[in-house]
């Protein structure tokens, strides 16, 4: 049996398979759609992250494939139907994450507060020294918006609440005393409850029909003048064009996100109007890279893998 790997995992899954299948790590990545349909046919394994789109085109060359392990926790990025239809297993790992994305989610809600990267430019590349331009607030005392409260909000609210924060949250699919148990003034129907009330909204939602544009203009509207916006979660669900005028406008103070509507592809450049704003701030979607969770993800990988393929 053969698996490809096509992302940076963590090396425990090449070692570990290593010993029951040939595995095959690519020298380059994230690969394209095309240059993954050019060479998955004989893999009956596939270890990858996010990229490429696996769609039914891809899936129908992958001849041999009967396993993809997705070292993350969305599915957006792949056919699910097509998959399913071909008897393919899909494994995603979801909650082993959830630490590291909740930490980076408190690490932008400071950045955000305190204004520092747009500070760091000052020092670093404008060659400024100016402690007076940049007023900043504490977390201490202010309230916090969790959209979508499973297993990584719940570890945002539960470090918000170290700081001294009240918690807020929207889940429609959780039951009523998973709020009580976490803490937290919890709505299962009233998203805007949570929206009008924070003064930072941090999102950790799918991207779904349901969740696209989940933050627009109409929403950003309700929220408190110079609220912060979070997005760990997945490029589409806040609308960035109204991002972008609610940032220029000063509604919003600031927005911080980890991923982007359209990140960088095969035929296109990163680019966005957001750039140009010191009030925005962006990583290439790492929540998850981190060594601790790329390990706990990488052990959980394999065990179903071994399972899958009967191993």
């Amino acid at each position: 049996m053969k698996c490809l790997i096509i992302d940076a995992v963590d090396p425990c899954i090449a070692e570990e398979l290593g010993k029951v299948m040939e595995v095959t790590t690519v020298e380059k990545y994230p690969l394209t759609k095309a240059e993954l349909k050019e060479i998955i046919a004989p893999y009956d394994a596939l270890i990858m992250r996010v990229d490429p789109q696996i769609d039914a085109e891809l899936i129908e060359a992958a001849e041999n494939l009967k396993f993809i392990g997705v070292c993350s926790v969305g599915l957006n990025h792949i056919d699910m139907d097509a998959a399913k239809a071909k008897g393919l297993l899909v494994q995603n790992a979801p909650g082993l994450n959830g630490n590291a994305v909740a930490e980076l989610t408190i690490c932008k809600m400071l950045e955000l507060a305190r204004s520092t990267v747009a500070a760091n430019n000052d020092v670093k590349f404008r060659h400024t020294w100016d402690k007076y331009k940049y007023m900043g607030s504490e977390l201490k005392g202010k309230t916090v918006g969790i959209l979508g409260f499973g297993r990584i909000g719940q570890r945002v609210g539960f470090l918000c609440r170290a700081f001294g924060m009240k918690v807020l949250a929207y889940d429609p699919y959780l039951p009523m005393e998973i709020f009580e148990k976490e803490q937290a003034q919890g709505t299962q129907t009233d998203p805007l409850f949570v929206l009008h009330n924070a003064d930072f909204v941090t999102i950790h939602v799918p991207l779904t029909n349901e969740t696209r544009n989940l933050v627009c203009k109409e929403q950003i509207e309700q929220m408190r003048p110079g609220a912060f916006v979070l997005n760990m979660s997945r490029g589409g669900i806040v609308n960035e064009k109204d991002a972008y005028e609610a940032l220029k406008s000063g509604k919003l103070g600031g927005y911080a996100s980890d991923v982007l509507e359209v990140e960088l592809s095969e035929d296109s450049d990163i680019n966005s109007p957001l750039f140009e704003l010191d009030n925005f701030i962006i990583t290439p979607h790492l929540g998850a890279q981190t060594n601790d969770a790329a390990y706990a993800i990488g052990q959980f990988i394999i065990g179903k893998c071994k399972a899958a393929l009967g191993l």
